[in-house]
């Protein structure tokens, strides 16, 4: 049994190292690294285009509301149409 698990600790620190080497060259390495060790952002500028994008994402929620309630204008509006034209088919009642 000690023959099979050294060769297969071997291989598992050899991918397993690879990967976390790749893993920390990258953007998404470099963040998990910052948040690990609780680093705040860089600069000023770095808190206030946070700032920026986040009274970006607030408008767009609010876009997302007014094209929800335009939708349902439309639909009302389409029946009622609907509805009109309906009654000009039906012949006039006696």
């Amino acid at each position: 049994m000690g023959e099979i698990l050294i060769p297969l600790a071997a291989i598992i620190l050899i991918f397993g190292g690879g990967a976390a080497v790749l893993l920390s060259i990258t953007p998404v390495g470099k963040a998990i690294a910052a948040r690990i060790m609780k680093k705040g952002p860089a600069d000023d500028e770095t808190v206030e285009e946070v700032r920026e994008l986040r009274r970006e994402v607030d408008e767009m929620r609010h876009v997302t509301e007014q094209m929800s309630e335009l939708g349902e204008r439309v639909d009302f509006l389409e029946r009622l149409v609907a509805k009109q034209r309906e009654a000009e088919r039906l012949p006039p009642v006696r």
